[in-house]
């Protein structure tokens, strides 16, 4: 199955469009711009990408995609949060800096009542893959290694902060493990970092880092899901793995958001339009291809799920006993 990369993306039209998006009250009227907290080439650059170019189509104005990397996201947040309630700043935000850094950063100079969840777009497992020169090829071979060589062997991640940071910290803890994080701004360097073997192994999101397995660049040892996935189903659940964890279950996930006080008006329009989107078959097609899958929902719907998401990670971090500064 190819992979769907930012050009791919882009490359398909939006056709026949379902009715419920043939008739919003609201529409920009001026150039909107979409902030990813994000470098460009991961899921949450190509997500917001698929997104602008949709919107733009529809409504027949600009809307254009800002990558504000670093920080683990919350740079590119502090920019949404400080925007006019308009519309005309939306920001395709992710599980890092959206309800992990709530409670990882001490200092984090937003909260969430100033924000405002306006629709879920792609959620997915995330996947532990290693450089094909590391001499594991299971997860219990890799503890093995970490195990032998403590505090040595360094890791990747998208950003402080994110799932790809935190997946690993709940690996290595529930293994009583060692390794060095080496963090990044966005996947895509990530990946540089991994598929260069400058890293031994990384949590990535299955969604961006599944043409890379497919292709044998990288070697998948489980995903972090409950279940096994669909598109790798040789691939083992972490929990399946070892007896230390039994536990574990990580999934991602990315959607809108916008400032706070933003008109309700606005927010369902908008929440119509992303639905719209995910009930395109080729919508379908290319998040199958992701490894992904789509988060139907009004905006009330989505607002809860992500309160649930901050509840449930702040105490994760806390029986983690980890608290950073953010910047």
């Amino acid at each position: 199955m190819a992979r769907l990369t930012r050009r791919g993306a882009l490359a398909a039209p939006f056709a026949a469009l379902p009715a419920a998006a043939r008739a919003q009250a609201w529409r920009p009227g001026q150039q909107v711009r979409i902030i990813v907290p994000a470098a460009a080439g991961g899921t949450t650059d190509i997500m917001a990408r698929i997104l602008a170019q949709y919107l733009q189509q529809r409504w027949g104005t600009p809307v254009v995609v800002e990558n504000r990397a670093g920080g683990g996201g919350t740079i590119g947040t502090l920019e949404m949060v400080r925007a006019r309630p308009d519309g005309t700043t939306l920001m395709l935000g992710n599980i890092g800096p959206q309800a992990i850094a709530y409670s990882l950063f001490r200092n984090l100079p937003y909260r969430a009542e100033q924000i405002t969840p306006i629709a879920g777009t792609i959620r997915g497992p995330n996947v532990l893959v290693v450089n094909p020169n590391v001499p594991a090829r299971t997860v219990a071979e890799l503890a093995a290694l970490l195990r032998a060589r403590p505090g040595e062997i360094p890791y990747a991640s998208t950003g402080v902060g994110q799932s790809t940071h935190l997946s690993p910290v709940l690996m290595l803890q529930l293994l009583n493990a060692q390794a060095i994080h080496v963090p990044h701004r966005g996947s895509a360097p990530a990946q540089i970092e991994i598929l260069g073997g400058n890293v031994a192994f990384l949590i990535d999101n299955l969604t961006g880092i599944i043409g890379h397995i497919q292709a044998g660049r990288v070697r998948a040892l489980a995903v972090t899901s409950a279940q096994r996935h669909p598109l790798l189903p040789d691939v083992p659940a972490m929990r399946e793995t070892m007896p230390e964890l039994a536990t574990y279950d990580v999934n991602t996930w990315f959607g809108l958001f916008g400032p706070a006080a933003l008109p309700a008006e606005i927010v369902n329009s908008l929440n119509a339009e992303v639905m719209a989107l995910l009930a395109l078959p080729d919508t379908q097609r290319r998040f199958a291809e992701l490894g992904g899958v789509g988060m139907p929902g009004n905006a009330d719907a989505f607002a809860a799920f992500v309160r649930s998401e901050i509840a449930k990670w702040a105490e994760v971090i806390r029986k983690e006993g980890l608290q950073l500064d953010a910047g």
